[in-house]
C-alpha cells in the first residue's frame, strides 16, 4: 500500500508514509472503502450552510486521505520524476529561464480526488523530506486561520523556495471554492533572480457532476528581468464532468506590453510554448513523464525523526484508515484534536504566545502572511524519496 512503518520504542517514533498522489489523482494511499458518493455529498451538505468557513469544520475519517495537508504541499515539490527545478537556472536567456519556471510551476499541480481530503494540520506540525540535493521543510505556523510555511533549498543547484499557504475555503451551494492566499517565491541564486507567483483556486463541484479542478489566474513575475507570465487555468464545464484542465497564457514584458511567447495545453497532459518571433513550438511540461509512477518516501534515519513530524503525528489515524478500521480511526483523530485543544487552553491560561520553530512570521492587511526562514539552508531530512 505504499506504506512504511517504524514501530515506536524500537528505533524511533512510529512513522506512516503513503504513496504520493499520482497523475490520475489516485494512489495506494487512498485505496480504502468509503461510503458511496451520494452519502458523502448529503452528509457534507447537512453540516454546512452557504458561505460557511470550512477551515473550522472537522471531517470524519471517512472523508480523509491518510495524509496531512502538509504532506500534500510538500509532495508538490519533492515528488516528481523529472528534474524540472534545476532546469530553471540553466537557461541562457531570461526568456528561457522564465519558460522553465512556468513549466516547473505547472508541475506543482496535482489532480485531486473528489470526496476525500487530507487532514487539517495541527499547530507546529512539521514535514521534512529530502530528494537528491533538494531538502524541503514545512511547518504549520498558524491554526486559525490555517497557515503553512515551506522552505526548500538545493545547495548543489543554488536554488531556494519560500512558500506561504493560507487556504480559505467557502461553501456556495453546489460547489466549494478554496482561494489559496500567500505568495510563492523561487530564487535562482546563481542568477540573482526571484520569481514571485500565486496559486490557482481549488474548486470542488458537488452538483450536477462531482469533480475537483484547479481554476483561475496565476501571475509569475521576475523583478530583476522585468518579465511576467500570465496563466489562466480552466476547469470542467458546469454541465459536464469531463475535465478540460486547460491552461493558456503568455510571457511578456509589461513595460511594452509585447507578448514574447504563448502558452497552451492541459496541465494534466502536455503544455507547449510558442515563440512569437520564430513560430517555434516546444513542450515545456509533460505530466505523464513527470508524475507517473512516483516513489513513496522512506525513513532513512528514524532516530532523528521529529515528534512534530506530520507522518508521526497522524501515524495511528493513517494506519487505521489504510486498515479500514473506522472506529479506531475516529478514536485516533479525536486524540490528536483533543490534545491540540488542551495545549491551546494551557497557553491561554498562561498568557503564552506560540512561536514557530523554523520560521519568523509577519502579517499585515496589505501583504498578508509572510514567513521568513530562521536558517539559510534546509538540512538533509531523515525521510527521503528513493532515486
Amino acid at each position: 500500500m505504499g506504506l512504511v512503518q517504524v514501530s515506536e520504542g524500537e528505533v524511533g517514533p512510529r512513522v506512516v508514509l503513503t504513496a504520493p498522489l499520482s497523475l490520475e489523482g489516485e494512489s495506494d494511499a487512498s485505496d480504502y472503502k468509503a461510503p458511496n458518493l451520494l452519502q458523502r455529498i448529503l452528509s457534507l451538505l447537512s453540516n454546512v450552510g452557504p458561505g460557511s468557513d470550512l477551515t473550522r469544520i472537522q471531517l470524519p475519517p471517512l472523508f480523509n486521505l491518510p495524509k496531512s495537508q502538509l504532506q500534500c504541499y510538500g509532495e508538490s515539490v519533492y515528488c516528481i520524476n523529472k528534474d524540472m527545478l534545476s532546469k530553471c537556472g540553466k537557461g541562457e536567456t531570461s526568456v528561457e529561464r522564465m519558460t522553465a519556471v512556468v513549466g516547473w510551476s505547472i508541475s506543482t499541480l496535482r489532480p485531486l480526488m473528489f470526496g476525500v481530503a487530507p487532514y487539517n494540520p495541527i499547530l507546529g506540525e512539521t514535514h521534512h523530506v529530502s530528494t537528491d540535493s533538494l531538502n524541503v521543510l514545512l511547518e504549520q505556523v498558524s491554526h486559525h486561520p490555517p497557515v503553512t510555511a515551506l522552505h526548500a533549498t538545493d545547495e548543489k543547484e543554488n536554488i531556494e523556495m519560500i512558500w506561504c499557504h493560507n487556504p480559505v475555503p467557502k461553501f456556495y451551494g453546489t460547489k466549494i471554492e478554496t482561494e489559496v492566499h500567500g505568495k510563492r517565491e523561487l530564487k535562482l541564486l546563481n542568477r540573482q533572480e526571484t520569481y514571485v507567483m500565486n496559486s490557482p483556486k481549488l474548486v470542488i463541484r458537488l452538483l450536477p457532476f462531482p469533480g475537483v479542478d484547479w481554476v483561475g489566474n496565476v501571475t509569475i513575475k521576475c523583478e530583476e528581468t522585468g518579465l511576467q507570465a500570465d496563466l489562466y487555468y480552466k476547469g470542467s464545464s458546469f454541465l459536464s464532468n469531463s475535465g478540460n484542465r486547460s491552461v493558456i497564457g503568455k510571457i511578456f514584458m509589461p513595460s511594452s506590453s509585447k507578448t514574447i511567447c504563448e502558452i497552451n495545453g492541459h496541465w494534466d497532459r502536455t503544455v507547449t510554448v510558442k515563440d512569437i518571433s520564430t513560430g517555434k513550438v516546444n513542450v515545456i511540461y509533460n505530466a505523464k513523464e513527470a508524475l507517473s509512477g512516483m516513489k513513496t518516501p522512506i525513513v532513512k534515519d528514524p532516530k532523528v525523526v521529529m515528534p512534530s513530524e506530520s507522518t508521526v503525528v497522524w501515524a495511528e489515524l493513517s494506519q487505521a484508515i489504510l486498515s479500514r478500521n473506522w472506529d479506531k480511526a475516529k478514536q485516533a483523530k479525536t486524540i490528536v484534536e483533543e490534545r491540540e485543544r488542551e495545549l491551546a487552553k494551557e497557553r491561554k491560561s498562561k498568557s503564552e504566545i506560540w512561536v514557530p520553530k523554523h520560521f519568523t512570521i509577519s502579517y499585515s492587511k496589505e501583504s498578508g502572511w509572510e514567513p521568513t526562514p530562521n536558517e539559510k539552508w534546509v538540512p538533509p531530512a531523515p525521510i527521503i524519496v528513493p532515486t
